[in-house]
């Protein structure tokens, strides 16, 4: 059994054939999808998150909204840019956020991807110190927002007001939360930097280095090493693993016009150079149900992962993707073994 959720990067536009014109748009959507998605037996509802981009952005108000629609699908994101949060304000938004849900909230953070904006979150007010970068601030600030979920004291009390001098926690609290972090990893190290800290781990289709090997088998040596260092710091319980994957079914004269093409061009890695890193960036799945099925049944990383997130084209509608979302659950994830 894999768990199977939808990833949607939230993408608007006021150009032709777009469901998607504006923000608002996008949001109301999201959440209509979260609840169609539910109701077909989907487990997981993720958003992604950008900034100077007409995309998501802040994912607390959305993933409420979608929380106070639904019951039982999780609720995540894939990911939070840490570069542009204050940690304890981003505790409070995610335990009133996990509240909300019942306990739902699943939330992916990392240092972030490249944005449209140069040294973005600079704008936002957070400078790296000297002689440290923007990765060393996402982690710190990771640690800072992993303690305050979990209750640690964050400031100092005012006996005055209090009666104590002790330290006072954020509120509210969400017990369970701090278990449901997952760390945005890109790479081998990262990955196990983030099994040595107890998170769990989410890989996408993009990884920022490349060894000459196929996509999946580097992202499966990922999880191996993620795995080990999980072990090897001696945490409790078993972590959980994501990988995304795009995953488009040809099943209607719909799909063959808006993906048809997309089957002969994004059927293969790619690899290049980003931010001054050679990358790679893990091939699309497009095509006859059974084919794909069987493709993704020897992607080795889907085989190692627990939870696999289709990533969706939202700008085509909720309908279009409830559809897409269909066809995976009933065409696809059984022939592929993952039901």
């Amino acid at each position: 059994m894999k768990r199977i959720g939808f990833l949607s990067f939230g993408h608007y536009q006021d150009v032709p054939g777009s469901f998607v014109r504006t923000a608002g748009d996008a949001l109301l959507q999201t959440v209509e999808l979260a609840v169609a998605a539910q109701e077909l037996g989907v487990d997981g509802a993720y958003v992604r998150v950008h900034h100077f981009a007409p995309q998501l952005a802040s994912p607390f108000p959305l993933l409420a909204a979608m929380a106070a629609r639904t019951s039982t699908i999780e609720l995540g994101t894939g990911v939070i840019d840490l570069r542009y949060e204050n940690p304890l304000y981003m505790a409070e938004e995610a335990a009133v956020t996990d509240l909300i849900s019942g306990g739902r909230l699943q939330l992916g953070i990392s240092r972030g991807s490249p944005e449209p904006a140069l040294n973005g979150y600079e704008a936002f007010g957070y400078v790296p110190g000297e002689g440290r970068s923007d990765a060393d601030d996402a982690r710190h600030k990771a640690a800072i927002f992993r303690a305050a979920i979990s209750g640690s004291g964050m400031a100092d009390a005012n006996p005055r007001m209090t009666g104590h001098s002790g330290r006072l926690a954020i509120e509210p609290q969400s017990p369970g939360l701090g278990e449901r972090i997952w760390w945005g990893s890109g790479t081998r190290a990262t990955a196990r930097w983030a099994g040595e800290q107890g998170m769990n781990l989410m890989s996408s289709t993009l990884l920022t280095e490349d060894t000459g090997v196929p996509f999946d088998e580097l992202q499966a040596e990922q999880i191996e090493i993620f795995r080990k260092a999980w072990a090897d710091a001696g945490h409790n319980g078993t972590p959980r693993v994501s990988v995304s994957r795009s995953v488009l079914p040809i099943v209607s004269d719909a799909d063959r016009h808006y993906f048809g093409l997309r089957s002969q061009r994004d059927g293969k890695d790619q690899v290049g150079n980003l931010e001054g890193m050679r990358s790679r960036f893990g091939k699309s799945y497009i095509g006859e149900p059974d084919v794909i099925a069987a493709q993704l049944a020897s992607d080795a990383a889907v085989q190692e992962a627990d939870t696999v997130l289709v990533t969706v084209p939202n700008q085509l509608g909720v309908e279009y993707n409830a559809e897409l979302l269909e066809n995976i659950l009933t065409l696809v994830a059984p022939a592929a073994g993952w039901r």
